[in-house]
């Protein structure tokens, strides 16, 4: 996309026969920060140019910034000038959004806008939309920054909806993010957003665990990263639909998928580990399945497998829960869904569940584990 100027036109002089009032003021200049998810860093994009400006001696507001609580991202604020929210009362609680007014009325050459894609209060101004207060505030020849994520354009929602399971209710007109002058990616890979997201720096930490084996899933930020630098390269609607059912479809990357199955015992930390330098020598990456099975009578430590989790993250794996009555046909089903290419068990029992085509790993309590495939596996049982 073209790089425009980054400030609004000079103004004119007025043509033979017309008076100052008459002109029309030149439409703002529109800049977007585009993401792949939440904690990419694009609010601190955003804030970090608008100080840029600021410094280069433009008029600069923070017309409305999300810091979600984060600390790290309310310093990015410094001391740019804020134009205060408007205190809007909706069934009996009180929220918070961008007085337009104020800010048109303010009228600086440069109006930061977080969030291009939220809905507003009902009755908390003209506007359902945000990205429409943003339209209003170009119209009047205010530049504007804002940021928005990729799944939030409203072409491609639906299809990563069905993607992720997750629900998209905030969208934007794909021809609003389009007239854009100009789009810059922020961007982070998937295990660098995955370990923001273990260390508190995005969603609170009740929210995490389901984040991360939900809508942060490594499968899934690796779609939204493709699309995103497709879209900030121009690509059509058309292509971009196709490669989100192109990639949902199968795996996302060649190489090697590689899953441990776990259970709340002393040794399924060593087992997770083994597995994890398997995915790390062969570039592969990493699945981690623990199998409630139907038999109640079997006690589950909730410390010990929150521990498992938590060295799941840390070790750039994916944590997964599954019910099913028998545990090695469960991990069978998972490996065939998410095409697996190599198992690592614990005990002999998944030897027999007739994995072929997948390499087993059959790895023993002990620090002395050998590691075999599933042919040498078989010779050993005289099989």
């Amino acid at each position: 996309m073209a790089v425009p100027s980054e400030e609004a036109s000079v103004p004119r002089d007025a043509p033979d026969g017309e008076s100052d009032e008459t002109l029309v003021a030149p439409p703002g200049r529109f800049r977007i920060y585009l993401g792949a998810a939440a904690g990419v860093g694009k609010t601190c994009a955003m804030l970090d140019e608008g100080w840029r400006r600021r410094e280069r001696g433009r008029d600069v507001v923070v017309g409305f910034v999300e810091t979600h609580g984060r600390p790290h991202t309310a310093e990015y604020i410094r001391d740019l000038e804020v134009v205060p929210r408007k205190l809007v009362d909706y069934r009996g609680a009180q929220f918070e959004e961008m007085d337009l007014d104020a800010v048109l009325a303010r009228h600086p050459q440069v109006a930061l806008v977080d969030e291009l894609a939220h809905t507003n209060v009902p009755g908390s101004g003209r506007h359902a939309k945000r990205w429409e207060d943003v339209l209003e505030l170009l119209d009047n020849g205010i530049n504007v920054i804002s940021t928005v994520n990729i799944q939030h354009l409203e072409s491609l929602a639906e299809s990563i909806e069905s993607m992720t399971g997750s629900t998209i209710r905030e969208r934007v007109p794909d021809q609003v993010v389009r007239r854009a002058d100009q789009t810059e990616l922020v961007d982070s890979s998937p295990e660098q957003l995955r370990r923001r997201m273990i260390h508190g720096n995005i969603y609170p930490a009740g929210q995490v665990p389901a984040a991360l084996t939900h809508f942060f899933t490594t499968h899934n930020l690796t779609i939204l990263r493709e699309l995103a630098l497709r879209f900030v390269a121009d690509e059509t609607d058309e292509v971009l639909l196709r490669q989100v059912e192109e990639m949902a479809s199968g795996p996302v990357e060649t190489g090697e998928h590689i899953l441990v199955g776990v259970a709340a015992a002393s040794d399924s930390g060593h087992l997770l580990r083994r597995a994890a330098r398997i995915a790390a020598r062969t570039k592969g990456d990493l699945h981690v399945v623990h199998v409630i099975a139907g038999d109640a009578g079997r006690p589950t430590d909730p410390g010990a497998l929150q521990a498992l989790q938590t060295l799941t993250v840390a070790l750039g794996g994916e944590w997964s829960t599954m019910r099913g009555d028998d545990v090695a046909s469960t991990l069978v089903s998972f490996a065939r869904a998410h095409n697996i290419t190599q198992l690592v068990v614990g005990s002999d029992r998944e030897r027999q569940a007739g994995l072929a085509g997948l390499d087993l790993h059959i790895i023993a309590p002990s620090s002395g584990a050998r590691l075999g495939s599933l042919a040498e596996g078989a010779a050993a049982d005289g099989g």
